[in-house]
């Protein structure tokens, strides 16, 4: 959904709206200083009020980052000078942050994983067990935004009935801290690899300085990557960003090879492709029966109506 300034019949500004993530504000050059950045900042805040959108953020370049606090947005996570994300409250991520404390447990060696799980899979299930057994408690995040083929409902219900019987494992609602590539708006940088580079650098910075703490973790667990370059590139930048000196404490990247079968790695791209044939032998061998039964009731539902 967006908003557009006119002037004189021309185009002199614009802003949008997706999910929770205000993007694409931009104004005419020559009525920079007007205060017309202000105005149509405060028409996109009504707009996501009146969409019961109350919780919003932003991704700007820094040296427009005192434009945004002046109306009541606060900057969370920066990539350098190329990139900041701001939201509408200054003590919103803190306290998340004591919430996600509660779940603390006892032990030198706490993990997580961050799980896009589109659809769940034996490969996943795998990675679990894994970390769960190296860790004395493993902390398992579901991404949130719905920009998947399934949905936020339908993959943590997968998740969580993939998981049973796997102990020392707390499985997390999904937040709007985990930053996807989905929602991280490129559109003000100019090319694709500064992109992912700035989505990769705020996304491990919320995880390690405020996330991670929080509930102690020391270790973040991952599945090598054959298939996809733009998931390797960002487990390698995941490496880098995490286990590099600074002031919050080092979390330790474990990458785990990922299981095969049939002649290839277990992953959800094969899954979906599988699906899409309707190979139901093939997609048997690569998921629990939690998912088999889930796919095959969609695929029956998407007939019907078709």
């Amino acid at each position: 959904m967006a908003i557009i300034a006119e002037y004189q019949q021309r185009l002199v500004g614009c802003g949008a709206i997706a999910g929770n993530v205000l993007k694409c504000i931009a104004i005419d050059p020559s009525l920079q200083g007007e205060g017309l950045s202000l105005k149509l900042l405060t028409e996109l805040l009504t707009l996501a009020y009146e969409l019961g959108r109350s919780e919003l953020f932003l991704f700007t370049k820094p040296c427009n980052a005192a434009l945004f606090s002046g109306a009541g947005f606060w900057p969370i996570a920066q990539a350098g000078d190329r990139a900041v994300l701001m939201e509408n409250s200054r003590e919103r991520l803190t306290r998340y942050c004591r919430q996600l404390a509660m779940y603390r447990q006892p032990g030198r060696k706490i993990g997580a994983i961050v799980m896009n799980a589109n659809p769940f899979t034996l490969g996943h299930r795998w990675l679990v067990e894994q970390a769960a057994s190296q860790c004395d408690w493993l902390h398992l995040f579901v991404v949130k935004e719905d920009a998947s083929c399934f949905s936020y409902h339908d993959r943590f219900k997968l998740i969580e009935q993939g998981i049973t019987g796997i102990d020392k494992v707390t499985l997390h609602p999904g937040s709007a801290y985990l930053i996807s590539r989905a929602t991280f708006p490129g559109y003000f940088l100019k090319e694709q690899g500064v992109v992912d580079d700035c989505h990769s650098q705020i996304d491990l910075q919320l995880f390690r300085e405020r996330l991670a703490p929080a509930l102690q973790i020391t270790h973040r667990f991952v599945g090598t990557e054959p298939l996809c370059p733009l998931t390797r590139n960002y487990n390698q930048r995941m490496k880098l960003l995490l286990e590099a000196p600074g002031d919050a404490p080092p979390i330790e990247v474990v990458e785990l090879a990922r299981i095969e079968k049939n002649g290839g790695p277990v992953s959800a791209s094969r899954v979906r492709e599988l699906y899409r044939q309707r190979n139901w032998q093939a997609v048997a061998a690569l998921v629990p029966p939690g998912t088999l039964s889930f796919l095959m009731q969609l695929a029956e539902s998407e007939h019907q109506t078709a």
